[in-house]
C-alpha cells in the first residue's frame, strides 16, 4: 500500500463512510448530492471513498443537504480537521458524541481481527459484570445511567461474532496475567472465564493463553493491539488498508502505513507461536476458573 503525504487513512475512511449513510438516509443518489453541491460525482466518489481530505466547511455543506442532526455534523467537522494529520489520536469525548465511535465502525466492517491482550479481556469477549468494573474504574464517578448505556454498548458489539452473514475471524491471545488478575471479584471472574471457554468453541473465534513460562515474547514489547483486516474486492484488492488499532489510557491510535501493519504483524505471529495452543488454552482457562471458585 502506498503511503500518501497525509499519513493514516483512517479518518478520512470513517468521514467518507459517515458521510455516504447520511447522503443514503436523506434519499440522495450520488448524481442529485452532487447537483446540490455543485460538485462532480467524481469528487463525490473520492469524499465518501476516503481517497481525499476535506474541508470542515465543505463537510458542514454536506451535513446541511442531508439534513444531518447539529451533534453529527460537529462530530463529522472535528473529524475532517483530523484528515490532513500525520497520524491521528482520537482522544475519547472530544469529538465523538454518543453512540458515534470510529473503532467500532472498522471493527463491524472487518473479515478478520487478531488481538493481543496483556491485562484484561478484549471488549469483544467481556461478560457485562467484567464489564461493568473495567469502565467503573476507568471513568471515575460515572453515573448509573451512563455506566449502563456503556456497558450496553459494549455487549452489543459482540453479537458480530455471531452474526449470520460473514461473522469475522477473531484470533485472540491473552496474556496469562488476563486470567488471574481478579476483576470484579471471584464470581464475576469465575463468569468471565467461563464465557471465554463458551466462546472459543465459536467456529470463527480462536482464543490462545500467552503463559508466563512462554517468557520474552512480542507482546511485552508491543503492548496490546488489534489488527483488523477487511474484505477483498473481485480484483483481490483490500476494499480498506489493513489498520493497527492500539488503545491507550486517553485515547486510541490507528496505524495503517504498511511498514507499520507488517512489524504488528509480525508480532502478532511470535506470540501466536509462543503461546499455548487452542486446547491447552481451553484448559488453563477453566483450571483457573474452578481456582476461583475454590477460593
Amino acid at each position: 500500500m502506498a503511503e500518501g503525504p497525509t499519513g493514516s487513512t483512517v479518518p478520512r475512511r470513517q468521514l467518507g463512510r459517515n458521510l455516504r449513510d447520511l447522503r443514503n438516509r436523506a434519499r440522495l443518489t450520488v448524481r442529485a448530492a452532487a447537483t446540490k453541491l455543485e460538485w462532480s460525482e467524481a469528487k463525490m466518489w473520492r469524499i465518501e471513498t476516503g481517497q481525499t481530505p476535506l474541508r470542515s466547511l465543505d463537510v458542514q455543506a454536506m451535513c446541511s443537504v442531508y439534513g444531518a442532526p447539529p451533534d453529527i455534523t460537529e462530530a463529522l467537522m472535528g473529524l475532517a480537521k483530523e484528515t490532513k494529520a500525520r497520524g491521528w489520536w482520537h482522544a475519547y469525548g472530544d469529538l465523538i458524541p454518543e453512540g458515534f465511535d470510529i473503532y467500532v465502525g472498522l471493527e463491524e466492517a472487518a473479515e478478520s481481527l487478531s488481538s493481543y491482550e496483556s491485562d484484561l479481556v478484549h471488549g469483544l469477549l467481556q461478560t457485562d459484570g467484567y464489564a461493568r468494573e473495567i469502565i467503573r474504574t476507568h471513568i471515575r464517578g460515572i453515573d448509573d445511567a451512563d455506566l449502563d448505556g456503556r456497558v450496553r454498548l459494549r455487549l452489543e458489539r459482540q453479537a458480530l461474532l455471531t452474526r449470520a452473514t460473514d461473522p469475522p475471524v477473531f484470533r485472540a491471545v491473552l496474556g496469562e496475567a488476563v486470567l488471574r488478575r481478579p476483576v470484579g471479584g471471584r464470581e464475576v471472574m469465575m463468569q468471565q472465564l467461563a464465557h471465554l471457554v463458551y466462546v472459543s468453541e465459536l467456529p470463527n473465534v480462536s482464543i490462545r493463553v500467552a503463559p508466563f513460562a512462554a517468557g520474552m515474547h512480542s507482546g511485552v514489547v508491543a503492548g496490546p493491539f488489534m489488527i483488523l483486516r477487511f474484505p477483498l474486492t473481485g480484483d483481490g484488492v483490500d476494499t480498506e488498508p489493513p489498520t493497527v488499532y492500539a488503545d491507550g489510557y486517553t485515547g486510541g491510535l490507528y496505524l495503517d502505513k504498511e511498514r507499520e501493519v507488517q512489524q504488528y504483524d509480525a508480532a502478532f505471529n511470535n506470540v501466536w507461536e509462543a503461546s499455548l495452543n487452542e486446547q491447552a488454552s481451553r484448559r488453563l482457562i477453566a483450571e483457573v476458573a474452578g481456582s476461583y471458585e475454590e477460593g
